[in-house]
C-alpha cells in the first residue's frame, strides 16, 4: 500500500468549486484508483471531454442526462455508468443531485 490517508471523513473533508454549479469532494485514493464525490445544481453541466482513466460513476442523489461516446441516456440516483479510456463523456444536471466518480489510475490532475 502507498503511503496515504485510510479514512476520509466527510465533515473534514474540503469541497472544490469547480463552477457556479459543481463542487468535487476527493475521498479516497492512492496511485491506482481514486473516489470523488461530485455535487450539481440543477442545470449543472459536466462539459464533454476525455481522459486517460477508466471512469465508473454511481448517481448518488438526483437524475442526469449522461452522454458516452455517441449515445445519451436520463439516469437516475441507483444507476451507475462505466466510461472507457479516451473516450468522450459529459453529463447536464435535470436534478439537483451527486454522482461519485471512481478513477484508475487516480486523476493527478485533481490534486493539483
Amino acid at each position: 500500500m502507498t503511503n496515504t490517508t485510510v479514512f476520509f471523513e466527510n465533515d473534514k473533508m474540503e469541497w472544490e468549486v469547480v463552477d457556479d454549479k459543481i463542487q468535487r469532494q476527493i475521498v479516497g485514493f492512492d496511485d491506482k484508483i481514486m473516489m470523488v464525490n461530485v455535487h450539481f445544481d440543477k442545470d449543472g453541466i459536466g462539459v464533454m471531454h476525455n481522459h486517460p482513466h477508466t471512469q465508473v460513476t454511481y448517481i448518488a442523489e438526483g437524475k442526469f442526462e449522461v452522454t458516452i461516446g455517441d449515445e445519451t441516456k436520463i439516469i437516475k440516483k441507483g444507476d451507475s455508468f462505466f466510461v472507457p479510456s479516451n473516450v468522450m463523456h459529459g453529463v447536464v444536471c435535470v436534478e439537483e443531485g451527486m454522482l461519485i466518480d471512481v478513477f484508475s489510475p487516480m486523476r493527478e490532475d485533481f490534486l493539483k
